[in-house]
């Protein structure tokens, strides 16, 4: 009788044990099962891929990406106002390498060469998930480049930053972001605009000097659209709705304004302070109403014009209506 109840007791201990046993392959089985489907569906959810149209065709982009490549000096800001910082950006046209109003934010950003020719073995060796740039300058190297990592095209740079802007933001899932900061940059301009107030049909000139060159500004112009903007009035002969022309001595005289504007593309060498000099020490531009005035102003061509992105806009704005009280 002892054996007997030893067996039972035996084999109620064994069914006690699978039973257990079972349970635990269950509970696991739910959860890797059940709760872990919605988890990766959750994740998947989240990480999905999304596919936005670009000038080159469509582009699957990452849903959140970690690490962007900027082509453009124009995007790098844009990356910047909505608290992104790249891996790796063009450095700026001017400044060592960054452009003084953006050094501080750009720390620990890697320079990957020129907007005109960028250093493809560089984006590379960064591993991004992400290259922004403009066929208007990289056409040439689009396919080595989406080789490295999705790459979204702007069509160009010139005049309209903002709908580039948009572009940016959509490409790296930040719209929400993205619509703030030009609604941020909306508001500065109708203020600026409530500033200069019964001032805005004073005539603005714009002028830029470069190594070599002289150039009016017209309203296709990075400032000649921020000018649009604020609602201020252009020179006849200035108020084109095209980009620039090289001009000659000749032209001076339509450079003549209420107010007028110069900045100089100087890169170093000296060459395009050279031309500056030498076109405001002539007669004809001295012989200006707006240069006897007093009104001729210089400012800087990063901000005015070569930056190009939304932090220069912002501080354009508020430079100009200093001009203004």
């Amino acid at each position: 009788m002892r054996k007997w109840n030893g067996l039972i007791l035996m084999l109620l201990a064994a069914v006690l044990v699978l039973s257990a046993c079972g349970k635990d392959s269950g509970s696991g089985s739910t959860a890797s099962g059940s709760t872990g489907e919605s988890s990766t569906e959750a994740g998947a959810a989240n990480d999905a891929d999304r596919t936005i149209e670009t000038v080159m065709g469509q582009v699957k982009v990452p849903a959140h990406p970690k690490k962007i490549v900027v082509l453009t000096n124009e995007g790098t800001e844009a990356l910047l106002s909505m608290g992104i910082k790249p891996v790796g950006a063009v450095k700026s046209w001017t400044g060592d390498p960054w452009y003084p109003h953006i050094k501080d934010q750009m720390q620990g950003v890697e320079n990957v060469g020129d907007e005109g020719q960028p250093n493809v073995e560089a984006i590379a060796a960064l591993e991004p998930d992400l290259i922004l740039g403009t066929k208007m300058r990289q056409e040439k190297i689009y396919e080595q480049l989406s080789a490295i990592a999705p790459t979204v095209f702007s069509e160009t740079l010139r005049g309209e930053w903002k709908e580039n802007f948009k572009l940016w933001a959509d490409a790296v899932d930040e719209k929400e972001k993205g619509d703030q900061v030009l609604a941020d940059y909306d508001k500065h301009v109708a203020d600026v605009k409530a500033q200069i107030g019964d001032k805005l049909s004073t005539k603005v000139s714009m002028v830029r000097f470069m190594p070599g060159k002289a150039r009016i500004y017209y309203n296709d112009t990075f400032s000649g659209i921020i000018l649009k903007e604020v609602g201020l009035a252009r020179p006849a002969v200035q108020d084109n709705p095209g980009f620039s022309d090289d001009v000659g001595k000749e032209r001076i005289p339509d450079m003549n304004g209420d107010i007028l504007f110069y900045f100089t593309y100087e890169t170093g060498d000296g060459e395009g302070s050279k031309m500056e000099k030498e076109w405001t020490e002539d007669k004809l531009w001295k012989n200006l109403e707006v240069v006897k005035k007093g009104n001729a102003h210089r400012v800087d061509d990063a901000i005015w014009n070569t930056a190009g992105g939304v932090l220069a806009a912002n501080l354009m704005l508020d430079q100009l209506a200093s001009y203004f009280k």
